[in-house]
């Protein structure tokens, strides 16, 4: 039973992946506030947000030709669409578009107007795509229309303003060349030189002549419309069922993220592997959920009783592991809280142990809080039901009870009572004797002690009862819990022979745990003088225990 177990490392890659989406899956609390948070926050802006329709138009941009049908003529020559995207966007257009959309009796300023335009390039082309944003599906059209108009007609403004300049400058220069010539053509003829003269100002005129004729010319056309604005039929932005479903889908991711923050700095343990690698034992069991039909915490006697199997499923393997044939001898504890759960385990363990024909002792140490006989009730025979109740005996010399098990058999119980020194009465010569009938052939001892972080009473029962389970609520326990335990049991000698893992209590059963315990007999309020029943108050004080026994050298070698 105490072969190493696989660590994380040994473990495939799947596998973990699925224990971790395991462990997420424990908070669904913050997963389930995730996706309401992403939804509510999809719906909010589908309802909250005004509905905008989008026009679309494409405008094909080209260079002034002479001759566009010529060899080799290229539409893009001079063109930089990057800066044409630029021009499409600036506020020259922008004025433009509003100038003319006031005369149609829209009136818009520019940066407004200029706010719902996006110009975008499709790829390996020379269009631009004029898309605008408006309220209405006529006003996008509109608008739409209006701007890339507007760039058309301020790009070929621009180009017959360029045409213009150049036609200026050229005819600037043949003023002079015309004046010179009519001035040659005023001498006398005969001279070379004056005919050579007039003959280079006539080459120098036509060529100049010629330009501005060709600059004449050109087709400015900047461009096409390809593509008119037109009234769009539906709204732009999502839909409802479409921001549901983002919502969602962030909404998990946030669920997981925070779940994920909430796995990193839980202190609980995340998983059995877990478990098993901070208390340095291994899994002896993980007990059902199970409603019990009676007050009694005894599973075992329970026709098809899932959690009476568990129960002698560990008493089986505890039964053949070495560490615990040696003595027989086994304590129950648990880190925390009121051991109602070590309670019930020790109880079941024992009427387990019974059913395997052993001559069982089942040993409260709890002499704090002692329930366990009251718990039992009508299992305990032959002890008057008040001085259960009362407490009305002397530990352990008369507390011996018989526990009977329908159909299983019966254990001895060594009920638990206050006591006014708890050490000196847990290293009683009596205890040792009642401990050491574990080596009697066919005994089996059971100790149920006080939570082992809340109490030292399990420490003084280590040298002499070695093997430990220990019982927890692997939603609750920590993991420096459990390692300060398998700190604390080797240092005192004992052997952690494994971890018994019980589901805890749900919120029914807490309320009624909590009436039982209002209603119990020697259970009410504790007055100034001391606890119920007239014994001393119980602080809590884990030093109340610190004087147990003296030291025994040969404790640790046994």
């Amino acid at each position: 039973m105490n072969q190493p177990n696989a660590t994380l490392e040994d473990q495939d890659e799947p596998a973990l992946l699925r224990d971790q989406f395991r462990q997420l899956l424990r908070y669904r609390t913050l997963l389930v506030s995730g996706v309401v948070a992403g939804l509510l926050g999809g719906g909010w802006l589908a309802l909250s947000g005004e509905d905008t329709y989008t026009s679309t138009g494409e405008v094909v941009v080209r260079s002034a030709a002479s001759d566009p049908f010529a060899a080799g003529a290229s539409a893009d020559k001079g063109i930089n669409i990057g800066s044409e995207r630029q021009t499409a966007v600036s506020d020259t257009v922008g004025t433009l578009a509003a100038a003319n959309l006031a005369r149609q009796g829209d009136q818009v300023e520019v940066g407004p107007l200029l706010s719902g335009l996006q110009v975008t390039n499709p790829p390996n082309t020379l269009a631009l795509r004029f898309a605008y944003t408006g309220r209405t599906p006529a006003l996008a059209r509109q608008r739409a229309q209006a701007l890339a108009a507007a760039y058309l007609e301020i790009r070929q403004q621009r180009t017959e303003n360029s045409i213009a300049n150049m036609v200026q400058g050229y005819r600037a220069q043949l003023a002079p060349l015309t004046a010179q010539r009519d001035q040659l053509a005023q001498q006398a003829a005969g001279s070379d030189d004056v005919t050579s003269a007039r003959a280079n100002l006539v080459v120098s005129i036509s060529e100049l002549s010629r330009k501005i004729s060709e600059l004449r010319a050109l087709d400015t056309t900047p461009g096409y419309l390809t593509k008119k604005p037109a009234v769009p039929t539906g709204p732009s932005g999502a839909s409802l069922p479409l921001l549901l479903g983002l919502g969602g889908l962030v909404g998990i991711g946030s669920g997981l993220l925070l779940s994920w923050v909430r796995l990193v700095f839980d202190p609980a343990v995340r998983s059995t592997r877990e478990l098993v690698r901070s208390l340095g034992a291994p899994l002896l069991g993980t007990l059902p959920r199970e409603r019990p039909t009676t007050g009694s915490p005894l599973a075992i006697g329970r026709v098809g009783s899932r959690l009476a199997e568990e129960y002698r499923a560990v008493a089986f393997r505890l039964a053949y592991d070495p560490s615990f044939d040696r003595g027989r001898r086994l304590l129950v504890t648990a880190p925390r809280g009121d051991g109602a759960a070590a309670s019930a385990a020790a109880a079941n363990l024992a009427a387990a142990f019974a059913e395997m024909g052993r001559d069982v002792i089942l040993v409260e140490a709890d002499l704090r809080t002692p329930a366990l006989a009251a718990g039992l009730g009508p299992a305990v025979q032959g002890f008057p039901p008040h001085r259960i109740n009362r407490g009305e005996w002397s530990w352990p010399a008369e507390s011996r009870m018989n526990v009977d098990v329908p159909g299983s058999g019966a254990f001895t119980l060594i009920a638990g009572r206050r006591t006014d020194n708890v050490p000196r009465a847990l290293t009683s010569a009596l205890v040792g004797r009642i401990l050491a009938e574990g080596d009697r052939p066919g005994a089996a001892v059971i100790v149920l002690a006080p939570p082992v972080l809340a109490y030292a009473d399990a420490v003084a029962l280590l040298d002499r009862v070695e093997g430990v389970v220990v019982v927890c609520d692997p939603r609750e326990v920590h993991r420096s819990d459990l390692e300060r335990i398998r700190e604390i049991i080797g240092g005192a000698g004992g052997t952690v022979l494994g971890a018994l893992l019980h589901p805890g209590l749900g919120r029914t059963e807490h309320r009624a745990r909590k009436r039982a315990a209002g209603h119990r007999p020697g259970h009410g309020r504790p007055d100034r003088r001391g606890a119920p029943g007239g014994h001393p108050a119980d602080t809590g004080d884990p030093t109340q225990t610190l004087g147990l026994r003296p030291f025994d050298s040969t404790a640790g070698h046994r």
